[in-house]
């Protein structure tokens, strides 16, 4: 019998790389404003106790980070692969962006429904 093979399962290593890859992506304008605008709003649904909201901002700005952050890596692959101007490419990367354009229209839409109705409940 042989003996098991050690695994080269790191947890730490791997929380260096995810939080590598989000300084890269909070350091990106688009992405960083994004975060700025849904904190206060994800604060206010909190101090509320909206639940309904503050699960609702969640996953909306969650869906709208996942897709930048796909988003900004393929572009980045793509100008590695091909660094010349190819059409090809150009219909990856326009996908990639319309793809991450829709989570920002849905992460928008449910900011402003949010950001509404705890007005309301505010003003009451």
């Amino acid at each position: 019998m042989s003996k098991p093979t050690k695994s080269n399962y790191d947890p730490i290593r791997k929380l260096k790389v995810i939080f590598s890859g989000l300084h890269f992506a909070v350091s990106d304008f688009s992405v960083a404003y994004k975060l700025v605008l849904s904190v206060p709003v994800f604060i206010g649904s909190f101090i509320l106790q909206q639940w309904v909201d503050v699960t609702l901002i969640l996953l909306a700005t969650g869906m709208m980070l996942v897709s930048e952050l796909f988003n900004s890596a393929i572009e980045i692959l793509c100008d590695f692969v091909q660094p010349r101007e190819d059409r090809r490419i150009g219909m990856i990367k326009d996908i990639a962006a319309a793809a991450a354009g829709i989570s920002i229209f849905v992460w928008a839409t449910t900011l402003i429904l949010e950001a509404s109705h705890l007005w309301k409940l505010y003003k009451i």
